[in-house]
């Protein structure tokens, strides 16, 4: 059945993906962004900001469904700001008429020793259903794939480094999911009866430590990365190295950095319930991430020199 959704986060590394899936399968899109004048992918563009009551309203206006798939990690006082948009969320899905919220959240167990990022992607999951409208709930480690975060301090980590100190969270267990998956994942909650309201565990068929992903990536990139662990090496300094030799940026690196100390794995496999299907091994959602990374490449390189070909055109 087609349905009106709202993708936040659209232009996103997940909601870019997520909004055409979705267009694919018959549903209308509502792309929402801060940005729609710039926007250029799947879906109708509309205007919508999380800390903004009213843009919430309009872009919501006449929508069955929404996903929520925005958060604030890169700023330092991330946990106030995502709970605070959450509750906005969840009451302007309210007052809209929203059938249901679908959020991409955070594997790991709810203990003491739960980081401060994911511990806030908990928060999330409480706030969002308090105004009432069910909240579907599907919890991802790693998402491997081009653009994303944790994928490209992967990529660059291998690509940049002749050697690795690191520190002990590479010992770490988790268990990363490729793009595709995630995606498949989200668009196959958005329906079933049986997915309102519940919280799914999801991930690839590998549970690696995080030295393992970088060794097979440096395998697949055909670099050689020695690694050397390093005990001491404390998350303050580990989150500076990350910012010294990736693009992402220290307060990023900071709580990216103390959540790989979390054990994320998954336990509960009732997903293959609701959504059935085998996933992507490690390896093969690598070399998909690259492959898209080379496509991105040779599509801005072409755009350049159209670009630098019409300039020339216009000075004769």
């Amino acid at each position: 059945m087609s349905r009106t959704v709202l993708v936040t986060g659209a232009s996103g590394f997940v909601g870019s993906h997520l909004a055409e899936r979705l267009v694919g399968e018959g549903h209308t899109v509502r792309a929402m962004t801060r940005h729609p004048e710039t926007y250029d992918g799947a879906g109708e563009a509309v205007f919508g900001d999380v800390d903004d009551a009213d843009s919430l309203a309009v872009a919501m206006e006449g929508c069955d469904a929404a996903y929520y798939l925005v958060h604030s990690l890169e700023s330092d006082d991330f946990e106030r700001k995502d709970a605070d948009a959450a509750l906005n969320f969840g009451e302007a899905a309210k007052r809209a008429g929203l059938e249901r919220i679908i959020y991409l959240g955070g594997l790991g167990v709810d203990d003491e020793n739960l980081s401060p990022h994911l511990r806030s992607r908990r928060q999330v999951e409480e706030l969002l259903p308090l105004a009432g409208v069910p909240v579907t709930v599907l919890r991802a480690a790693v998402v491997v794939g081009h653009g994303g975060i944790s994928w490209e301090i992967t990529r660059q980590l291998v690509d940049h480094l002749p050697a690795m100190v690191t520190p002990h969270w590479v010992n770490t267990k988790t268990q990363p999911i490729a793009l595709p998956d995630v995606i498949r994942y989200l668009a196959g909650v958005l329906e079933p009866e049986a997915a309102r309201g519940r919280v799914f565990e999801i991930g690839g068929p590998e549970v690696l430590r995080y030295k393992d992903m970088l060794g097979r990536a440096a395998a697949i990139m055909h670099k050689r990365l020695p690694n050397v662990t390093v005990p001491l090496l404390t998350p303050s300094l580990s989150s500076h190295w990350l910012a010294l030799v990736t693009d992402v940026d220290t307060a990023t690196a900071r709580n990216l950095v103390d959540s790989m100390i979390n054990e994320v794995v998954v336990r509960d496999h009732s997903i293959e319930e609701i959504v059935p299907g085998p996933t992507i091994g490690y390896d093969e959602s690598v070399r998909l991430a690259l492959a898209d990374r080379a496509k991105a490449d040779r599509e801005k390189a072409d755009q350049e020199k159209t670009d630098r070909e019409k300039a020339e055109e216009a000075g004769r």
